[in-house]
């Protein structure tokens, strides 16, 4: 794993990268057919990076043409899986060796701190891809319970041509949850990366191209969402898309998918995550110390940010004397520079979105106990950690997805209450819960609708465990696990009569 540098030593790797400009198709670097180009920023800066290649429709349907020759041909799909899987482990090498360059490609377009991506988002990409190659011959299918006159058979079988559209916090990171299980299970991959962050999806499968993916079976088409995305998700040659990103643009896909060929559409959309803090928590600083981690991690640019603080009445003040006390341990500031933890905001329009909703905060009554404004940094576009007390569920900043670094706090007088106001939301993505009451952890836990709930912690489980959303937070199928790999199969019963007079 790659160690922290200087400042000046991430600024020197910046510099001599040779940036990934063009869309990958076949194998292969190629522009747009339509020469078109547009601008990825950097914004700590607000400089222009450089072009990406935009792609249109016609871009798209080249890959998928190549993508669907590369599946008919066998040459991925009906390969061993012992011969995939050595090849998806040759790939986690070569992102091994080229994770320095990943990771400071990823801080530069994204903004996000180089801390979280040399110790978090490249081992994690890396562990991710590995523990989805080493799945690839260790799946079995089953035989049904048919009697001694027949034979059923329920086997697994790539679907053919699969697309995964990618978010912008965490390129790296969604781009191994979707392609691990896609192509492990013998599909050929088209992958739309976020028009933010186009460049490390693009350098990767370059890799993969290295590691011996066959042409054709990974592609890359940059662009913009009601452009590319919009292509991707009415061709009817995708037999199924794995989108990440917001509940607005998830119902897009699925519309996409009834107007064109009904393909399988895979959402992991938007949450409003609660933490819950009883009175028998405990230990507040460890309780403190998650809550600031799960709403300042990536700016609160994550989709299970704990941005509704729930905290029974009675600790709550002293609960926010150490949260006070441990944001201070997050400084905000220039993505390079190892010593900070929070980074830029991706773009100017979610700054000024986010912005907007600190500006409603107060207006609508909350009172502001932490940050609340922007930091000056040359053109860079930095918030401050920010903490609202006297929240009420009704508030605004309570209800919406803000997507940054804001943390609403609630207090309620009992356990009821705060289960209920932690449900009372469109979303259902991730729930976090303090107690020191094993049976109320336990009971609680199973009340909260959410896909994953931690208990005296913050977390997301691990690779192991499936990840995905409750009511407006997710359809269609689970991210991690062995269920990721269904979501990219058709399940197939083979039927054999085996009757035979002889034997009756």
């Amino acid at each position: 794993m790659s160690v922290l540098l200087t400042k000046e030593e991430f600024e020197s790797v910046a510099g001599g990268i040779t940036l990934p400009t063009e869309a990958f198709i076949n194998g292969e670097y190629v522009a747009a057919r339509s020469g078109k180009t547009l601008e990825t920023i950097n914004p700590a800066t607000g400089q222009v990076i450089t072009r990406i290649a935009s792609c249109e429709a016609d871009d798209v349907d080249r890959a998928v043409q190549h993508a669907r020759k590369a599946f008919d041909s066998g040459v991925w799909a009906k390969k061993h899986p012992i011969e995939r899987k050595t090849v998806l482990l040759e790939l986690v090498k070569q992102v091994a060796e080229h994770q320095r360059e990943l990771a400071v490609l990823e801080s530069v377009e994204s903004g996000k701190p180089i801390r979280d991506c040399v110790e978090i988002d490249l081992p994690e990409t890396m562990s991710c891809l590995q523990w989805h190659a080493e799945v690839t011959d260790k799946l079995y299918g089953q035989v049904s319970p048919s009697g001694e006159d027949a034979l059923g058979l329920i086997v697994k079988e790539p679907m053919g041509v699969v697309a995964c559209v990618l978010p912008w916090n965490f390129p790296l990171m969604m781009l191994a949850w979707k392609i691990g299980p896609a192509l492990a299970a013998g599909n050929s991959v088209i992958v739309k990366p976020a028009e933010e962050t186009s460049m490390t999806a693009l350098k990767l499968a370059e890799l993969a191209r290295e590691a011996g993916i066959p042409p054709g079976v990974l592609s890359v088409v940059p662009g913009p969402g009601e452009i590319t995305g919009r292509a991707v998700g009415l061709h009817p040659g995708i037999n199924a898309v794995s989108f990440t990103g917001s509940t607005e643009v998830g119902r897009e896909f699925l519309r996409y998918s009834a107007d064109s060929n009904l393909k399988r559409i895979v959402l992991e959309c938007g949450g409003k995550n609660p933490c819950i803090v009883l009175a028998d928590a405990g230990q507040l600083d460890d309780v403190a110390t998650h809550a600031v981690l799960s709403v300042f991690w990536n700016s609160g640019q994550n989709c299970t940010s704990n941005s509704r603080l729930i905290v029974e009445k009675g600790i709550k003040e002293p609960l926010m004397e150490k949260i006070i006390e441990k944001t201070a341990e997050w400084p905000t500031g220039y993505p390079l520079d190892p010593a900070n933890r929070l980074g830029a905001i991706v773009t100017r329009t979610h700054f000024d979105k986010i912005m907007g909703y600190i500006d409603v905060g107060r207006k609508e009554g909350a009172s502001v106990v932490l940050g609340g404004d922007r930091i000056e940094e040359g053109n860079g576009l930095y918030i401050e950690p920010t903490v609202f007390d006297g929240v009420t569920p009704g508030m605004t900043i309570a209800r919406d997805e803000i997507f940054g670094p804001v943390l609403s706090v609630i207090e309620v007088n009992d356990v009821v209450e705060a289960v209920n106001t932690a449900n009372d939301t469109a979303y259902g993505l991730q729930a976090s819960l303090f107690t020191s009451d094993v049976t109320r952890a336990h009971r609680i836990a199973r009340e909260l609708q959410a896909g994953t709930v931690s208990v005296n912690c913050y977390g997301e489980g691990d690779m192991a465990t499936p990840f995905g959303g409750y009511k407006q937070s997710g359809f269609g199928g689970r991210d991690k696990s062995l269920m990721a790999h269904d979501q990219y199969c058709e399940t197939k019963t083979i039927w054999l009569d085996l009757s035979d007079p002889a034997f009756e």
